[in-house]
């Protein structure tokens, strides 16, 4: 098995999956259509995350999704200073729900602590409330 890392970053402002989706596609229509999160902090462990990585997305304090990272790109932003662009391939993974605390910025999570994606029937199935679903990772139920 390839030596890779995982990014985790709150979706802050989103209240669904389907929000994020909704807001990222809004997003890449004005660009190549890649999916991009610029990040004031270059990742230090970069080549880690290139060699096979996700962002984990966290919604309402639950990982619930994750999007393979294509690349890092370097892009200053208007106030003239060097940021990160963490380049993502268009789409959402759904994965089981993980409960997650509020923190700032990004965090690194690795492979063994990162939840599992959700077979590929249940993704089109109805998810559990938020509530609902915090609930039950709490208890360590998946």
């Amino acid at each position: 098995m390839s030596k890779y890392i995982n990014i985790v970053k709150l979706s802050v402002g989103t209240e669904t999956v389907e929000d994020l989706e909704d807001w990222q596609q809004m997003r890449a229509a004005a660009t190549d259509g890649l999916h991009r999160h610029v990040t004031r902090m270059w990742p230090k462990r970069g080549e880690e995350i290139l060699n096979g990585g996700s962002i984990y997305w966290v919604i309402k304090g639950i990982i619930q999704a994750r999007q393979p990272i294509l690349r890092l790109d370097e892009v200053t932003g208007q106030d003239g200073i060097r940021r990160c662009a963490i380049v993502m391939k268009p789409g959402l993974i759904l994965t089981q729900h993980a409960l997650k605390r509020p923190f700032q910025g990004w965090r690194y999570l690795t492979h063994a602590d990162a939840p599992a994606d959700l077979p590929a029937g249940k993704s089109h199935e109805e998810p559990l409330p938020a509530e609902l679903s915090a609930a039950l990772a709490e208890i360590g139920v998946r």
